[in-house]
């Protein structure tokens, strides 16, 4: 699939971290547009490839159009370049909490249209992403979708009914482990670390602990307890943060931005 043309609308941060996936896979027909000139010379110049302000130009002849905008500007967007996309084409949405329906209606009938919810881990490659097809996408458009949002990390195929979740566990969770992160790093301060070191050993911590349960495919509790030893520092903390409630903090916190998530989609402010 890597010689078919792709068309990233959207040039900003996430655009960009795919376009650059991409590239260094091999994958070279690639044009990407950006609503200023300046920034699509930026783009231009850093990447060597085909960058332009006209959406409509730029989804001709290509097989996967990515639309990689603000919600706020899909509607625009769509209105722009709609009358371009023939059924031969993959739509591929990354706009968060926009359903494939809404985007359906403002296209042409028939049209494939895929969406897609990564997060912001995705500009280091690094992302997780939930795919899901609409109405009119088959197996061979998810495949096209997903084999390019693989250069961003990674990839699960899931129905339209649990984007929301998607949404609530990964799109969100990053502000998760960096709130976590800003309370342990504050706690090594209180215990008299500098911010750096604290800093350095609280990210690393976290890196490197993200790659043993991936890794060696650890459960969290196998992982827990093998940190756990009786009478141990480890569980005299563990008691504190259930004590504290932390658990079901997390539940709830993580069940209202999927019910956020619902009320964005369905249109509320």
């Amino acid at each position: 699939m890597a010689g078919q043309r792709i068309a990233i609308l959207g040039g900003g941060r996430i655009g960009e971290a795919l376009l650059a996936g991409l590239l260094s896979s091999g994958w070279s027909d690639i044009v990407v547009t950006s609503r200023s000139e300046e920034r699509a010379a930026e783009l231009r110049e850093r990447h060597g490839v085909e960058a332009t302000t006209a959406n409509a130009e730029a989804v001709r002849g290509a097989a996967l159009v990515v639309v990689a905008v603000k919600p706020q500007d899909i509607e625009a967007l769509l209105a722009e370049v709609g009358g371009s996309l023939s059924r031969e084409q993959t739509l591929l949405s990354i706009a968060a909490a926009i359903p494939t329906s809404y985007i359906e209606a403002h296209v042409a009938e028939g049209i494939p249209v895929v969406r897609a919810m990564p997060n912001a881990p995705s500009m280091v490659h690094e992302g997780m992403a939930g795919l899901c097809a609409g109405a009119h996408a088959g197996a061979e458009n998810l495949a096209l979708a997903e084999e390019a949002l693989m250069h961003l990390g990674r990839v699960v195929r899931v129905p339209e009914s649990a984007m929301d979740a998607i949404t609530a566990v990964s799109g969100s969770g990053p502000a998760y482990f960096a709130l976590l992160a800003e309370a342990m790093i504050e706690a090594g301060i209180l215990l008299g670390l500098s911010r750096e070191i604290s800093t350095t050993l609280v990210v690393q911590t976290m890196l490197g602990t993200a790659k043993l349960l991936r890794d060696q495919k650890m459960h969290p509790v196998e992982l827990r307890e093998a940190v756990t030893s009786p009478g141990g520092t480890t569980i005299a903390a563990i008691r504190e943060l259930e004590q504290a409630g932390v658990r079901a903090a997390f539940l709830n916190a993580i069940q209202a931005a999927m019910t956020r998530s619902r009320e964005l989609a369905g249109g509320q402010a």
